[in-house]
Order: structure tokens, then sequence, then C-alpha cells
């Protein structure tokens, strides 16, 4: 039974996500998909996270503990960034909002399930990002620098030097168009395969970015099966330094503003890592010089491109019932790399459509996908938004609340339980099991048994809790100045442990080059 504390959490974090959500919304343009039915899917894909997150994060933590997986994503690239970590939460809640103007759910149903998504939400975004102290973008003013110091000295000291007109230059540039692009068609016209994090700033006039690449090989997609053989790395990170802008905004969309704009003549340093949950951190790709690099940068552009035109020529054949169940995949399966992280990661339990949201399947076509949609997260003019009229929503001032908050009274009554998840249902051709990882091409038998063995270096019980902090406070401590070296190994860095400044990162790295 949930209690009044836990109760009060979890409407916090209701309302919070809320108003960040109406916020990422309204301050953002919308295009329409010519090819994939967007907000239908986007429905479906809600209604499967209300019906399926809360028995699949309980089967995560019946081996790890939410708190555990967000440090470890600290460790990874991949699809564990600001964008998952908004998506988590708000998906699931749109999901029961749904659910509460079809006149199919109470507010007050499933208490217990809807407080725990919030409290999971809160134990990983709060590990995962324990070096800023936020939840989240909106907390930090619209920024995410969730990387410790050690990792950022890593990765600056590493930046190999760029310029326009020059081979990496260019090949970084052509690189991030054809992934940017092939990432929007796997995860049918959205933005899902691509996030930003940072800034970091590496002088007054530099900062840094990190972008991170997903569900870019064969893997758990059954629609990369075939096509995306020639892709070596499922996840890639770039690291990017501009010069002469500034990035004022980094928000939890993974979207980023500047003054001026971050053009390609102000990309002056890059590097590119891959990870994922086998890796215990990041692997350096290509990076053994600028030549090296460019090389690798025009290899993977031109296995991409080759991807990119199979693939639009599999979704050209698609169904709408194919496109629907793909597209509602991509957004239900955003969170799915804490699966991976766990070792449980279960098609079924990932890769299909739960039966209970797919019998609103034929309501959702075009025309209400787009409408209700609109009303729910931009106009927020559904019945169960409404408050009465003394009331103002944060950003809009309208009598109007996102999203419906747990009443209290739950307390005194409960409310109804949510079935165990059954057998799901696909218009989509079955997974093929094989997966691309940092170990290889693997079956998911095998990826889970590796994932759950993992006891990745610097998550060793003596390194775990050394924060920023720890650091800054007790330098000379041996076991922290052994994790600096643990995270330097192999880098311009090595063996120098702790108490390196900015500049001394930077004169190292021009050193190097």
């Amino acid at each position: 039974m949930t209690d009044y504390v836990r109760l009060l959490e979890a409407n916090n974090a209701i309302q919070t996500i809320g108003d960040d959500t109406y916020w990422l919304c309204v301050t953002r343009t919308v295009q329409e998909s010519k090819l994939f039915p967007v907000p239908s899917y986007m429905l479906l894909s809600y209604l499967c996270c209300f019906y399926r997150y809360p028995e699949l994060l309980r089967k995560v933590e019946a081996v790890m503990p939410a708190e555990e997986v967000g440090d470890r994503s600290r460790l990874i690239g991949g699809k564990l960034g600001n964008l998952p970590g908004w998506a988590l939460p708000t998906f699931y809640l749109l999901g029961r909002e749904i659910l509460i103007n079809f006149g199919m759910l109470a507010p007050e149903d499933a208490a217990e399930d809807v407080a725990y998504v919030m409290d999971f939400w809160r134990r990983f975004k709060l590990a995962q990002q324990r070096e800023d102290g936020h939840l989240n973008a909106r907390e930090f003013g619209q920024r995410v620098q969730h990387l410790p110091e050690r990792r950022v000295q890593r990765f600056h000291s590493e930046l190999l030097p760029c310029k326009p007109g020059d081979r990496l230059g260019h090949a970084a540039q052509a690189f991030l168009a054809t992934v940017s692009q092939y990432g929007f068609l796997v995860s049918c016209e959205s933005r899902c395969a691509l996030n930003n994090s940072g800034p970091y700033r590496l002088a007054e006039d530099r900062e840094m970015i990190i972008r991170d690449f997903t569900d870019l090989a064969e893997g758990d997609y059954p629609w990369l099966d075939g096509v995306a053989g020639d892709i070596p790395f499922s996840n890639l990170t770039v690291t990017m330094e501009a010069t002469g802008c500034q990035f004022y905004l980094m928000d939890d969309w993974g979207s980023f503003e500047s003054r001026p704009e971050f053009t390609a003549d102000k990309l002056t340093g890059v590097g590119l890592y891959t990870s994922d949950a086998l890796s215990g951190g990041y692997i350096p790709v290509g990076m053994g010089s600028a030549e090296e690099l460019a090389a690798t940068f025009e290899d993977l552009t031109d296995r991409i491109r080759k991807a990119t035109v199979e693939l639009w020529k599999r979704t050209a054949t698609w169904s709408r019932d194919e496109m629907m169940d793909a597209g509602a995949l991509v957004y239900f399966s955003l969170i799915k790399e804490i699966a991976h992280i766990a070792g449980v990661y279960d098609v079924n339990d990932w890769m299909t459509i739960d039966p209970r949201a797919d019998r609103f399947r034929s309501l959702f076509n075009d025309e209400f996908g787009r409408d209700f949609l609109g009303e729910m997260v931009g106009l927020v003019s559904l019945p169960s938004q409404q408050l009465n009229r003394y009331a103002m929503m944060q950003h809009n001032n309208n009598p109007v609340r996102y999203i419906s908050q747990i009443p209290y009274s739950v307390l005194q009554r409960e409310g109804g339980k949510l079935a165990p998840i059954g057998p799901g249902v696909s218009h989509l051709p079955p997974k093929q099991d094989l997966y691309t990882t940092t170990a290889g091409r693997l079956p998911l038998a095998e990826y889970n048994a590796r994932a759950r063995a993992l006891q990745p270096a610097q998550m060793a019980p003596e390194y775990r809790f050394i924060c920023d902090t720890t650091a800054k406070f007790h330098p000379d401590d041996a076991q922290v100045q052994a994790l600096y070296r643990l995270e330097q190994e192999g880098s311009p860095l090595a063996g120098r442990g702790v108490g390196l400044s900015r500049d001394d990162v930077e004169a190292i790295r021009s050193a190097r080059a």
C-alpha cells in the first residue's frame, strides 16, 4: 500500500514532469512525417508504456537496484542520456492520461504502480546525474553535466584538432550528417536515436558537447536484421569541441541552442567512442591519429549510407500496421538499455505490442492521432486536464494540469491493479537471435549472461562512491588516485592521477597534436 510520503513524492514528480514536458512541446517546432503515422504510433507507445513499465522495471530491480543502474549508466553512452531519462516517467504518465480520458481508468487506479515508476525514475536519475546534483536538465536551467571530472578530462585530452576544409573536419561533418539521417529513419522518423549532453567548458571561448548515436547496427530492432549487418557498432559517441560559440540551452530532449549558431566552422576538435552494457566504459574508435579518425569516419559514413538505402527499401514496403508497430516500439523501448545493463532483456518484453494497448489500434487513425495528441500535449484541453478556475498552470496561466495527480484519498481505499504482462503482438518479422555488442555478435542468452556477470572496474566497491567532491577534498587518497589512473589508462593522461587542471590537460593535448 502506498504511504503518504511516497504519494507526496509521486505527485511532485508528476507535476514537475508535466511542467517540463509542456515547455518542451511548446518551445520546439513540429514536423509532420509523410511516411510514418507518428502521432498515432506515439499514442500506441504510451499505452504500452503504461501497461508494461511497472512490471519491467521491477524485473530489472529483482537483480539490480535503480540507483546502481544509474551509476553504471554514467560509465557508458548509448540510450541512457537525458532523452530516455525524460521519457521513462513521461511516456508512462501520458499512457495513463489517455486511459483516464477514455474512461477506462480512474486516477486512483494502479496508484502503487504509478508511485513505483516515479520512485524508480527518481533514484535512477539522481544516481546518474549525481555529479551535477539534478534530476534533469530542467532543474539545471537546461544543462546536463552528468560526467565526472576524470571522464571529461580524458575526453578533453583525446580530442583531435580539426578545421573547415581539412580531411578530419570534412569527414566528421559528413559522418554527422549521414548518421543523423540514418538514425532518423531507424527510429521511424523520430529523433530517438540521437542525444546531446553537456556543455563542458574547455576554455573561455571553447566548449565541449557529447553526442550519442544509438541502435545503429543489428541489435534490438527487427527491422535492422539483414540491413545493418555491415555496421560494426550499435552505439557511437562523438565528442565535439566548439570554438567561438556558447551553448546556453541543452534540454531533456537532447536539443541544444547556442550563440552564435554551432556551424561547421566552429568545430575545432572531435573524438569517437563506442560503449554498451558489456563495455564497462568508453572504448576509443579510430583515435590513434587525425588521419586514422578521418579514415574511420569515412568508412563508417560509407557503410551507413548503404544501410540507409537498404532500410528505405524495406520501410517503403511496410503496411500501416508495420509502421505503427515499429514506431510504437521505438518510443516504448527508449529505456530498454536499463534491461540490457541488468541482463534481463527479453524480446517479448520490449519488441512486441501489449495486447491491452493494441485493442485501440483501429481508433488511432491519422486524424484522431494528430488531434488527440495535440490536445493532450500542446493545447492541454482534455477533460482530465481541467482544474478549477482559480488555478494557473506554469508557463501558460490557464486553469489546467498537464498530467493528473494521484488522489490522496487512495490512502483510504485501494484502486485497481494491472494484470501481468502476457504474450505481445507484432506485425513485423520475428527478431533474429543476433546482437551487435562490444564483445562481438552474440545471441541474446549470452548477451544477458555476460551483462549479469559484468563487474565494471570503476564500479568496484572501493571506487563506486568516489565522486568529484571526494576527489576535491581528498586528492591524495590512494583509492581516489587509483580511480583516476584507471580512467586514464590508454589516454594521453595515463598515470597522471588526480590534480590536473584544465590548462594542464589542454597542454598535454596540444603536445600530442
